[in-house]
């Protein structure tokens, strides 16, 4: 990415635009967001730009390009740069990072650097000390993000997990880097098993103690596999580091703690939860990982099929109602309603939420935390969300019937009410909320539709292998045809059933570690309560008259979905059988 405004030239700073009218005039800000930032500046004593990418106001990518055409600079870009490796030893990664500067090149007269901010002579005055009295320095805007990426991937690179053990046992390691000398061995071993499971894509962290060793797993793609085994006389510090970071108490090692902490690693801001559970051996440590980049996904992003993203948005275009989103923990039902509720946010509606707790910020929704020892649980917090005059609630769960009655009341009063609740299908939903003591018909005029996902692990694209059905799987898909291939998007992707079909199998390669699968794609049965099921469920007709009259409107069950998907060779039936039921079928 180059500068395509000025070429590269000396430019005194006094006789240049301000930055702010530059990014003002370039619409990339509102006039009100340059009062805000002005103000946080006079504060912080930060550069306006820092200051406006730290309060969500401006990507760092633009702010890099405006930089660069406010100073007369080139950009580099750090993710296909290839800087000298004798050039980044001679100066220390904490002053690197302290500065935001990579350098890139010397020749005994020149040095490159990429640089966040090209009018931080302080920082540049800190580099030349690593070098030559005299030198020419050239300076190639980057952004912040890149470059703390880049020297992030630089300190996790400089040891590796079994070397930090080896440092640990006593013996020294080949060699120190000099970035790496001030930090003590069990801070990088921490370091190493965070940012190891961030770059490998883990949704959580396992450090399980047995009598004699300390087992570390993590969950990829919702599976879990284990990466390391440490003996056991390295569970006390690293444990007690552990919990120092989330804000726990270390002297208390037979209650079951919770907390936090936040990282910045490869790049992105991460937070992490995590959960201690005392057990026979010593503490279970959990650490789920929050990565926005990940989880704040779009509908369009979360691998719905055709046919479950047209029914939807059908059921986001109703004005009021409930719609319920149900599966186990871990089926991704909090990131489906993220992603429905970014889709309909916007500065005319006014969303509010109530969660346990508050995972993910997002901008125009109002969130609250519930805090049951306060008293404020999520009946108490719907009423007080109706009070604030919402178009749209959020409760992040319905689990019991005070929660249940205030939301099928807002839903009344013209709301619309997004929720989780614990079952196994759509249909379910229903049965559950009656447990719950609704009435049928407080069921019926109240619920606009429901969701019921799991999510199956794709195949890898680069080394997944094509066969034939076996006559056994044939005689499977014979029994279930044609609903599977009717589903939206994949009716031409297979020959006729008078053939063999064609399904897809895992094989495994360095890509996918091996596994045959990289990452994952949601299997969905959505429910729309039309007037002819809204008329049943008033009745309180059976689950099969129910089921009946959906496919009359054109529901399609999980287990054709996902045998959909199968036929499409996104993954396999083997994967489905894991996670949806599908002897219902047979």
């Amino acid at each position: 990415m180059s500068n395509k405004v000025l070429p590269l030239r000396p430019v005194e700073k006094e006789t240049l635009p301000r930055l702010g009218e530059r990014l003002l005039g370039a619409g990339y800000v509102s006039s009100d967001q340059i009062k805000i930032a002005l103000h946080e500046q006079r504060q912080s004593k930060e550069p306006l730009g820092a200051v406006l990418v730290r309060l969500g106001f401006l990507h760092d990518a633009i702010l890099a390009e405006a930089l660069a055409s406010h100073t007369g600079h080139q950009t580099i870009n750090l993710k296909t740069a290839s800087p000298d490796p004798q050039t980044l030893k001679r100066v220390p990664h904490t002053v690197a990072a302290r500065c935001h500067v990579v350098p890139l090149f010397f020749d005994g007269t020149t040095l490159k650097l990429a640089v966040a901010d090209p009018l931080d002579i302080g920082s540049l005055d800190e580099i030349r000390r690593y070098f030559p009295r005299q030198i020419d320095i050239v300076q190639l805007i980057a952004s912040q993000s890149d470059i703390v990426e880049f020297l992030d991937a630089q300190v996790w690179a400089s040891g590796t997990f079994d070397a930090i053990l080896q440092e640990l046992e006593g013996v020294p390691p080949a060699s120190v880097k000099e970035n790496d000398a001030w930090q003590h061995p069990i801070v990088r071993l921490v370091n190493a098993i965070v940012s190891d499971a961030v770059r490998e894509g883990a949704s959580d962290i396992h450090l399980e103690p047995e009598e004699s060793f300390v087992r570390l797993r993590v969950r990829v793609d919702g599976v879990l596999k284990q990466k390391h085994a440490l003996h056991s006389a390295h569970w006390p510090p690293l444990s007690h580091r552990l919990k120092l970071m989330a804000g726990m108490n270390i002297a208390d090692t037979r209650s079951m703690q919770d907390g936090r902490f936040h990282m910045h690693l490869n790049g992105a801001d991460i937070d992490f939860r995590m959960a201690v559970m005392p057990t026979v051996h010593g503490e279970n440590i959990v650490i789920r990982i929050l990565d926005h980049r990940r989880a704040l996904l779009p509908l369009d992003k979360l691998g719905y099929s055709a046919h479950v993203l047209h029914q939807l948005d059908l059921l986001l275009e109703r004005p009021e109602g409930v719609v319920l989103v149900t599966g186990p923990t871990g089926s991704g039902k909090t990131t489906s309603l993220y992603a429905m509720l970014k889709r309909l946010s916007h500065i005319g509606v006014n969303i509010m939420t109530l969660e346990e707790p508050v995972e993910y910020a997002f901008d125009l929704i109002r969130q609250t935390s519930i805090q049951e020892q306060l008293g404020l649980g999520f009946a108490e917090g719907v009423r007080g969300l109706l009070r604030q005059a919402p178009d749209i609630v959020f409760i992040g769960e319905i689990r019991d019937d005070a929660t249940a009655r205030m939301a099928l009341r807002a839903a009344m009063t013209g709301h619309k009410v997004f929720s989780t609740l614990h079952c196994n299908d759509a249909f379910g939903a229903f049965a559950r909320l009656s447990d719950l003591g609704l009435s049928a018909r407080m069921m019926a005029e109240n619920i606009g539709g429901v969701v019921a996902q799991r999510l199956v692990r794709k195949l890898c694209p680069l080394c997944k292998r094509i066969r034939p059905a076996t006559p056994e799987e044939r005689r499977f898909i014979e029994r279930t045809s044609p609903a599977p291939m009717a589903v939206a998007g994949f009716a031409e992707a297979q020959q006729p059933l008078t053939d063999a079909p064609l399904l897809a199998e895992s094989v495994g390669c360095p890509a996918c570690g091996h596994t045959g699968y990289r990452g994952r794609s949601a299997v969905t049965e959505i429910l729309r309560v039309t007037q002819g099921l809204d008329e049943q469920i008033a009745a309180e007709a059976p689950r099969s008259a129910l089921h009946r009259r959906a496919e009359e409107d054109g529901f399609v069950s999980m287990a054709d979905d996902g045998l959909a998907k199968v036929l499409g060779h996104e993954t396999s039936l083997d994967e489905l059988r894991r996670n949806v039921d599908l002897t219902r079928l047979c």
